[in-house]
């Protein structure tokens, strides 16, 4: 270990020798030495010293070539802030960006920028991105890769931070990760300026200008702004597609609101347009300069992003056209609320739920065609929804997945209800869901029969294939009643209103024609499977309750099984519960099938 007296008088030994060499002729070894004991120096205090050999006229040269290689433990101090060297270390750090090769200064700052601790994290990029954004300036034509290289590294620091996700947490900057955000916008501002200034300097160049002659400025413009679109499409799926923004009404001065619309911002002054990159699903691919490949280069969940900032939370819409449709603007945003939907994340899915909703506000009741629904996203949202409300385990985004559903359901006219109900009864493997489905079936079938609302496809021919499908058991008599319960009581339910609503004299659905099909597909095996399934859990009753009386003693838990699957192990006074739920239930499906036939009997006998 060097003492610091020795590593002072190693460096002092080094830049005396480098001064009688020619320019940038400093054999490995001495950079080596001026490195180490360089470091050493300033590790052990005597910066003081160090500013003093750096400030030196003989020896700029000599701290062009190596004195980025004082760098780390430079920056460690001024981190710390409080070591009582800070001035001298200050003003070394300072004539370094000054004297040293912006290339290698470059290196060396993006090194000091790796950090694991999230306060340090903060701390590096406050202290280093004023210094890089110099050092890049300073490369002149050739920054667009260094550019991108240091751009790259502060969002991957920054994608370590916690996220701010409470009104509190953002309003007080608890994570430091605002400042982060405002530092960043910062650090890019003068890059954006000059691509805007390059872009509008070409928009004013004559027709008549030699193309071929400028083609090689051009492409560094190109490279610049594809860096700066990279950092705005990197910013859009990370912090913005995963953070809450908070409406002006809860937080009037949101530091994450101000930072998406400083990325949207960057975006319109680099040329691109709001309303172009929203629509992107439905444009014919662009032919744009650069070596990014289109998927590459507007990243899907980016876009998904950008539209949700656009229709949710309104920024840019001064730069918006509103001579956009409803219809295609929902045509447009369902290719991202699919994709949104697709994932797993919650903040993803709370997205996909909010932009859905907002494109689907905008349409008019009963307007979506049917031939909406043979392109492919209009059947796979739905799909996706369904599982947001089966599985999702958040309460609020099952609620607002059911409200989103409902709410595309009312924008079909009636012949896409129609196709609808069909693709999703076929679809759905899921009896809450059917049974849903089923109950706006049957919402649809009064509409129909209300008079002056008569329609093809809710009454008469067109609507016995999809009572067909309505009015039936799933696995015939074998049905499991519990699992299929939703599905079951919903059909009875429209069942009853058909045969009470529809007189047989006018038989405008058909109800009457089709009943004799139906009491044999329909109301005659769930009679048997109610009776097969009461006896069976009466008898898994009885032996329970046995198993009680004589294993009390021994046993405290019991495990039964029901239809050759066991039920989870629970307290036989819980397991003699659940059975008794399972009875009610069939008595209850078996009281509204009475029903029902009583008052077709009583129909039949006017």
């Amino acid at each position: 270990m060097k003492t610091a007296g020795m590593a002072l008088e190693q460096l002092s030994e080094v830049v005396q020798r480098c001064q009688a060499l020619p320019d940038d002729s400093y054999t490995t070894e001495d950079h080596n030495i001026f490195t180490v004991a360089g470091r050493t120096c300033i590790e052990e205090g005597n910066s003081a010293q160090v500013l003093s050999i750096v400030l030196d006229e003989k020896n700029q040269e000599i701290v062009r070539c190596m004195g980025w290689n004082l760098l780390p433990p430079l920056i460690q101090v001024l981190l710390k802030k409080e070591d009582k060297n800070l001035p001298q270390c200050l003003a070394i750090f300072n004539h370094l960006l000054e004297t040293c090769r912006p290339k290698e200064l470059l290196i060396g700052l993006l090194e000091q920028l790796e950090q694991d601790d999230p306060d340090t994290i903060v701390e590096s990029l406050h202290l280093l991105l004023k210094p890089l954004q110099k050092v890049l300036l300073c490369l002149g034509g050739r920054k667009a890769s260094s550019l991108g290289m240091a751009l790259s590294s502060v969002l991957d620091q920054v994608a370590k931070l916690p996220l701010p996700h409470t009104k509190e947490q953002e309003e007080d900057d608890v994570f430091s990760f605002c400042r982060c955000c405002t530092d960043m916008i910062d650090f890019v501002r003068p890059f954006v300026q000059e691509v805007r200034h390059n872009l509008l300097n070409n928009e004013m160049q004559s027709e008549t200008t030699n193309r071929t002659v400028g083609r090689q400025g051009k492409d560094k413009e190109d490279e610049l702004r594809t860096e700066l679109l990279k950092f705005c499409m990197k910013s859009l799926s990370h912090p913005l597609l995963e953070v809450h923004l908070k409406d002006p009404d809860t937080l009037a001065l949101s530091p994450l609101r101000t930072f998406a619309t400083e990325i949207l911002n960057i975006l319109g002054s680099i040329g691109e347009s709001i309303a172009g990159l929203v629509h992107q699903p439905l444009l014919k691919r662009k032919q744009v300069p650069g070596f990014l490949e289109e998927e590459v280069r507007y990243p899907k969940e980016s876009l998904a992003s950008l539209a949700h900032l656009v229709f949710v939370h309104h920024l840019a819409a001064d730069t918006f056209p509103t001579v956009f449709s409803p219809v295609f603007s929902l045509r447009c945003n369902i290719e991202h609320v699919s994709l949104l939907l697709s994932r797993t994340e919650e903040s993803k899915l709370q997205k996909g739920l909010e932009l859905y909703e907002k494109s689907l506000v905008r349409v008019e009741d009963g307007s979506l065609r049917a031939d909406l629904l043979e392109i492919k996203t209009f059947l796979t949202v739905p799909q996706n929804l369904i599982k947001v409300m089966t599985i999702c385990p958040k309460h609020e985004l099952r609620t607002k997945g059911l409200k989103v559903f409902q709410l595309s359901v009312d924008k079909f006219n009636t012949e896409a209800k129609y196709r609808f109900f069909q693709y999703m009864l076929k679809t759905s493997n899921h009896s809450g869901v059917e049974g849903y489905i089923i109950k706006n079936i049957k919402n649809q079938i009064d509409i129909a029969l209300q008079p002056g609302n008569s329609n093809v496809w809710f009454e008469g021919v067109q609507l016995m294939p999809l009572l067909r499908k309505v009015l039936i058991l799933p696995d015939g008599p074998e049905t499991d009643l519990l699992q299929y319960l939703d599905r079951i009581m919903e059909s009875l339910n429209l069942l009853r209103y058909l045969v009470i609503r529809d007189k047989v004299t006018e038989n405008q659905t058909g109800i009457w024609t089709e009943l004799y099909k139906i009491e044999d597909t329909f109301m005659k095996p769930l009679r048997v499977g109610v009776n097969m399934s009461r006896a069976h859990y009466e008898r898994e009753l009885q032996n329970t309750m046995e198993a009680k009386k004589s294993k009390a003693k021994e046993e405290s838990v019991l495990s039964v099984s029901v239809g050759g699957e066991e039920l989870p192990s629970m307290t036989p006074e819980s397991q003699i519960q659940a059975l008794h739920s399972a009875l009610h239930t069939f008595d209850m499906i078996e009281s509204v099938l009475a029903r029902i036939e009583e008052l077709i009997e009583v129909k039949d006998n006017l």
